[in-house]
């Protein structure tokens, strides 16, 4: 005999295994400055934003950015309690130095 599963309701309601948030709710935040690129090719964005909704609302925080982006653009944020770290060097990487 084969064992049975046990069986959830609503999966993207459970919280995840040490997380704080809970699947599925996002926030806004408008882009209010392109840092400068990291990663190792150069090809994470860091930029500054600030948070529109939810209860760090009017926050100001830096993200990495992975893709196209400019100041003004809507990023929509998964959770909003992690912070990039700031980048230390002055060397840029990447195609745009």
């Amino acid at each position: 005999m084969a064992k049975q599963q046990k069986s959830t309701d609503n999966p993207q309601q459970q919280k995840a295994k040490g997380d704080k948030f809970v699947l599925g709710e996002v926030v806004p935040a408008v882009v209010e400055e392109i840092v400068g690129r990291t990663g190792f090719r150069g090809e994470i964005t860091q930029v500054k934003c600030l948070v529109q909704a939810g209860k760090d609302q009017g926050r100001s925080m830096r993200r990495n950015v992975k893709g196209p982006i400019r100041p003004g653009d809507i990023l929509m944020l998964r959770e909003t309690e992690i912070e990039a770290r700031k980048i230390k060097s002055k060397v840029t990487k990447g195609v745009y130095t």
